[in-house]
């Protein structure tokens, strides 16, 4: 292992939770580094911890452990795993769908069902409402410290029976490209979208060109503009909306030096729709 301990949760920042997770950790082994992916994780909002695993783990060195809880089940039959990806990485999470984007894109090589037995904070048997700190953080920091290996967290699970959640597919009909808005850039308001760079590639759009944006919440149309697709937001004047290749090489819809998010009310989510097709040529007589 790394000796790299990496959390993430919808706890916040305003009380001792997540201290208490560096506690559990650092009483483990004083000699692991921790650090956070985020702890803003909206409520109870599973498939934005998935998402965060995903825009963030790729770019940690091999070994690393991150703990996410994002556990709206904690205490009921729900499993506690830790699961190793492909990139050799490690998360220690619930199993309620918080691996499925790391399962599309990088893969799942082997899980674990965490043995309470052994993986457990002593003396918190009889609570059943903090798993990050009693079983995550400290199963985590055993592992990261190299005091456990990963056959040690517990039995082998099959990998194929991990709980994964729903994530909508891209579709072109007729030239629209229909996607879906998955997450937000939070600090700028910019869309991050399922649609990967090379479905403009297949249609053969291409920097410059002048796109039709229709954008739906539940089938009704929210938002319906046209905008440039270009490198960077300097393409565009300030306050005017663009389409841009983000860093996951997906396509975001910005507002430049504004935040299209708030500008225009959008929400994220299954039931976030866009639709981009190239705009017509205007022909002048």
């Amino acid at each position: 292992m790394s000796n790299l301990l990496v959390f993430q949760s919808d706890f916040g920042l305003f009380d001792g939770a997540v201290s208490a997770m560096y506690g559990v950790a650092k009483s483990v082994s004083l000699d692991l580094q921790l650090y956070d992916v985020t702890h803003e994780i909206p409520t109870y909002n599973i498939f934005e911890a998935s998402y965060r695993l995903y825009q963030t783990t790729p770019y940690w060195p091999e070994g690393t452990v991150f703990v996410s809880v994002v556990d709206p089940g904690v205490g009921s039959n729900r499993l506690s795993i830790v699961a190793k990806t492909n990139d050799n990485q490690y998360i220690v999470t619930p199993d309620n769908g918080t691996l499925t984007h790391l399962a599309q894109s990088v893969g799942i090589s082997e899980v674990r069902e965490i043995d309470e037995k052994v993986n457990r904070l002593a003396r918190s048997y009889e609570s059943y409402t903090f798993h990050g700190r009693d079983v995550y953080a400290y199963t985590g920091a055993r592992l990261a410290s190299n005091t456990i290996t990963f056959e040690e967290v517990g039995p082998k699970l099959d990998v194929e029976k991990i709980i994964t959640l729903e994530t909508p597919q891209v579709k072109v009909d007729d030239r629209v490209i229909n996607g879906n808005i998955d997450i937000l850039d939070i600090r700028f308001g910019n869309l991050w979208t399922n649609i990967n760079k090379d479905f403009f590639e297949q249609e053969g759009i291409k920097y410059g060109d002048t796109l039709e944006v229709t954008i739906y919440d539940q089938n009704r149309q929210i938002y319906k503009n046209v905008m440039s697709f270009g490198k960077s937001f300097a393409d565009t004047r300030v306050g005017e909306p663009l389409l841009f290749i983000n860093s996951l090489e997906k396509i975001g819809v910005a507002l430049n030096q504004g935040s299209f998010a708030d500008a225009y009310h959008i929400k994220t989510g299954l039931h976030s729709k866009i639709q981009i097709r190239k705009a017509a040529k205007i022909v002048y007589s």
